[in-house]
């Protein structure tokens, strides 16, 4: 079969592509790949801010002319997939995709994966961070997406409120944690709440939450979803063990105390503020939020006497974790300068535009290499060490995990459903949305 002048410059743009991120992942070197118009144009739809994004841009084709046709687009999460649906549909895709793995699930119809032809699982693993593992396609056969950026949870602490009860510096373990509520919480004699600990225990006005649970789950050991061998992905929210206690009812019960009067942990309820709001207005200690969300508080308190440093651990736990968003580029299907897409992923992964990367949007790297190194700005410094342990979870839409997340909380601090029958139907609930 003969191939058309067109195609054949076009497959012998994107193997030279190929090749050429194989090499900067294999030797993590911040070289440019060709002359300033190697790319061409290329369009990025993504999740993340524009202004932080455009900055990286910019600053990245100082490092990069051939950059300089990169624009970026930002869109909502929640409507993306839908999106790239329709521009797919008639012929106007984008040319990338930054979406981290919340959306995942609900793009992958839409994506062109990266073959292990191209991308090497060696190369993969060495080049970035073990949470990154979640781009994987199932059987190992390619990748999802190229990681770029990582958003992890981290804790936000209220300087004034602990140094004023004590406490010399933030806890490290979720057990320490619960311990201070009595000493930092002030209740009123009918256990109304002036001022809480931490928000914990209800789900719609605790602003992370839906990141705060995966945490929880993440680590006891509870993967919150995976594939069979018979390759369905299905919920697991840890019900069983073949040695033990099932963690999954004793991540809901801590989590919960929180929420419950007769609990000396009490220190939060529904009829409260959003935790966010309640931290920015020095109604709350500590704060469960991701570190991008650092720039936001101290722009809309300029006042607030922050720390940031990472989320507690469980004291019998020797291996640490935390939830977080991974960010990763993506091409879609129907992309016009799929080549040029390629090589603008692999050149934004290089050392020097992921330094650029990292100082506009606040976030950390994904590359193994930049996060050996420590960070002067002591919040980066929270990141780029959390960032290694950073994981996540294939799940469905974040809508539709809220509700499922939500429901469970709610039928537990409720009492209408016990630890376990409240786990076996967000469990059920979230097979059902993961296997649409």
């Amino acid at each position: 079969m003969k191939i058309s002048l067109f195609k054949g410059i076009l497959i012998g743009a994107f193997i030279l592509g190929a090749l050429i991120g194989l090499f900067v992942f294999a030797t993590y070197t911040s070289k440019n790949s060709g002359g300033a118009n190697a790319i061409g144009t290329v369009v990025i739809w993504g999740a993340l801010p524009s202004a932080e994004m455009e900055a990286t841009l910019v600053a990245a084709t100082g490092i990069d002319p051939s950059l300089k046709s990169v624009s970026y687009v930002q869109k909502d999460p929640a409507t993306l997939p839908a999106d790239l649906a329709s521009a797919i549909a008639i012929g106007a895709a984008p040319d990338l995709i930054l979406a981290s793995q919340e959306e995942l699930q609900p793009l992958t119809k839409f994506i062109s994966p990266i073959s292990s032809a191209t991308l090497s699982q060696s190369t993969f693993a060495n080049a970035f961070i073990g949470g990154a593992e979640i781009f994987t396609m199932p059987g190992g056969t390619g990748y999802w997406g190229i990681p770029f950026l990582v958003d992890p949870l981290v804790l936000f602490s209220n300087r004034a409120i602990l140094e004023s009860t004590g406490i010399a510096r933030p806890p490290a373990s979720w057990e320490a944690l619960t311990g201070l509520v009595p000493n930092t919480a002030i209740l009123t004699p009918s256990r109304q709440i002036m001022r809480g600990l931490i928000a914990l225990g209800t789900y719609t006005n605790v602003h992370d939450a839906r990141g705060i649970l995966s945490t929880l789950f993440l680590q006891q050991g509870v993967p919150v979803s995976g594939y069979s061998a018979s390759g369905n992905l299905s919920a697991n929210l840890g019900l069983s063990t073949s040695v033990g206690r099932a963690p999954g009812p004793a991540v809901l019960g801590f989590y919960t105390q929180f929420a419950d009067p007769s609990k000396v942990s009490y220190t939060w309820n529904a009829s409260l503020p959003d935790s966010q709001q309640s931290f920015l207005s020095g109604d709350l200690a500590l704060y469960l939020g991701y570190v991008s969300e650092a720039r936001y508080l101290r722009a809309a308190n300029p006042n607030l006497d922050f720390s940031v440093s990472v989320v507690p651990q469980p004291s019998t736990s020797q291996l640490k974790s935390t939830y977080g968003l991974i960010y990763a580029f993506m091409a879609p299907r129907g992309a016009r300068n799929p080549a040029g897409a390629y090589q603008t992923a692999v050149l934004l992964t290089n050392s020097a535009e992921q330094i650029v990367a990292a100082a506009s949007t606040g976030l950390a790297p994904a590359t193994l290499t930049l996060l050996s190194s420590i960070p002067s700005d002591p919040i980066a410094t929270v990141a780029y060490a959390e960032a290694l342990y950073t994981h996540g979870w294939l799940s469905p839409a974040p809508l539709n995990t809220d509700s499922v997340f939500s429901g469970m909380i709610g039928s537990v601090i409720s009492g209408r459903l016990n630890l376990q029958s409240a786990l076996v139907s967000a469990e059920q609930s979230l097979t059902a949305f993961l296997q649409q």
